[in-house]
């Protein structure tokens, strides 16, 4: 007579007996998955920090952790991260675009300085020059704003020695911002500060609407905060600093290299950091 129980009824792994194990498939790019709970359907064209981010036929793009919860030709799979790429021939070349030094450390860190506004400035400016600047010893600080900036140079004066570089949001003729930038220049700083901005309300913008997924940047219309606006105006939550967080995050997410970012704000760091690294 069968015996369901086996030989011995307290072996371990008896819970696992007949559970079909998942396969596991990396998720390389241009895999086309589904998701099993909604049914969304799209080509991988990215993974990381155990995310994975699809994009269906009609360009709309989603993120979804990985595990499992994916079909692949209808058959259930756990969906891992893509497997390392191979090292490529040749120099390699950093976020910028430029070459790579083989085993380069960071050097001391200068007296001279980039400023930035905020914190998403920061981390945009690392994502793309962050191994550039750590090779040049060059420190990047944010303000909170603009309106802080003549506080901050009298606090630590500028010189021929230490001299600032400062990005600005929004520097277009008639805004605050050029208003300010205009007035630190006429002062008794302005000889070793070089301030320099985009035309753009915010450094969101400053990634191509291509990277992200999108046709175009919402306008947001005056009296709205602008990042909830456009949270709200691409469908992405925007109840709470958090979900300003995490669109913040996927945004950055999406950029690669310096090709995803707008011309103008790449010219612009390029220059300061030439003003704050080639000796005057």
């Amino acid at each position: 007579m069968d015996d369901r129980y086996g030989a011995d009824v307290l072996a371990t792994g008896w819970k696992g007996h007949g559970v079909r194990e998942l396969p596991r498939v990396a998720a390389s790019r241009d895999l086309v998955v589904e998701v099993a709970d909604d049914g969304f359907c799209g080509a991988v064209v990215g993974a990381s920090g155990g995310m994975v981010e699809l994009e269906d036929r009609l360009g709309r793009r989603r993120l979804f952790a990985l595990g499992a919860g994916f079909l692949i030709d209808g058959k259930l799979v756990v969906l891992g991260p893509p497997a390392p790429a191979a090292a490529p021939a040749g120099p390699k070349r950093t976020a910028s675009g430029s070459s790579a030094t083989a085993d380069s450390r960071a050097r001391v860190a200068r007296a001279s300085r980039i400023l930035v506004e905020g914190r998403h400035d920061a981390e945009l400016v690392e994502k793309v020059w962050g191994d550039d600047l750590r090779e040049e010893g060059v420190v990047v600080e944010y303000l909170q704003g603009i309106d802080l900036l003549d506080a901050a140079l009298d606090e630590e004066p500028p010189s021929a020695e230490r001299r600032y570089g400062v990005l600005v949001d929004h520097l277009v003729p008639g805004s605050k911002e050029s208003r300010i930038a205009d007035a630190i220049g006429r002062g008794r700083h302005g000889k070793h500060v070089l301030i320099v901005g985009h035309p753009w309300i915010d450094v969101w913008q400053c990634v191509t609407p291509r990277a992200v997924g999108i046709e175009r940047w919402p306008e947001v219309p005056r009296g709205i905060e602008f990042k909830v606006g456009v949270c709200r105006a691409l469908g992405w939550p925007a109840r709470d600093q958090a979900d300003i967080a995490r669109a913040w995050q996927r945004i950055l997410a999406s950029v690669k290299t310096y090709r995803d970012l707008e011309p103008a704000f790449l010219g612009r760091v390029e220059e300061l950091i030439d003003f704050v690294t080639v000796p005057q």
